[in-house]
């Protein structure tokens, strides 16, 4: 039986990219409220910021996927990534897992760039994280002995959930969700080939 310690151990040798990604939200959003830190110098060069993009900062259409608003914001995606990110860490290895997050993430905030006004302020990984919906679901069609029934099942339920609280809850960035679940669907479409 595991202790606490190992149980830690074994998930940060197993699934390191998950690991660090949660590592990192926790260090930025730390650095967001501690004092020690320039706390607004975090917030103001890392959001999303529409206007300040297509001024020539394009390093703001990657850094808001680490970025959150606030603790309940930081907990709940660092926490459904820790629920959907090992598994297909496992399947496809640190590396590719890694592109398809980073490349969601970045569709995400590519059309939240291309949709949405040039005052448009976003922060936030959910739509990395609805590109690992995206994939799974590309799984699922295209791929289909790659999860069980009971699995599919479940990714289809919280993937629709997901997307109708998109619409129901204040202050989603519901481009993000939305590219990003049609960017992660699409590279799983692009790679199934690999998978089989």
């Amino acid at each position: 039986m595991f202790t606490r310690t190992e149980s830690l151990r074994e998930f940060l040798r197993f699934y390191p990219v998950v690991s660090i990604i949660v590592a990192i939200h926790l260090i930025l959003f730390t650095c967001t409220i501690l004092p020690i830190f320039p706390n607004s110098w975090f917030i103001e060069t890392l959001s999303g910021v529409n206007l300040y993009i297509m001024e020539g900062e394009y390093w703001r259409l990657m850094t808001p996927i680490f970025m959150h608003s606030g603790f309940s914001h930081m907990l709940f995606n660092s926490f459904a990534l820790v629920l959907f990110g090992p598994g297909l860490e496992r399947m496809l290895g640190g590396g590719r897992f890694l592109i398809v997050y980073l490349v969601s993430g970045l569709v995400a905030n590519v059309a939240t760039l291309l949709l949405e006004a040039l005052t448009y302020t976003h922060v936030g990984s959910s739509g990395a994280i609805f590109g690992l919906f995206g994939y799974y679901l590309a799984l699922i069609l295209f791929k289909k002995n790659t999860l069980s029934k009971a699995n599919s099942q479940i990714i289809i339920t919280l993937t629709v959930i997901s997307l109708v609280m998109t619409f129901l809850e204040p202050n989603v960035n519901i481009t993000a969700h939305l590219f990003g679940l049609l960017g992660g669907l699409l590279l799983g479409a692009v790679s199934r080939q690999s998978l089989e």
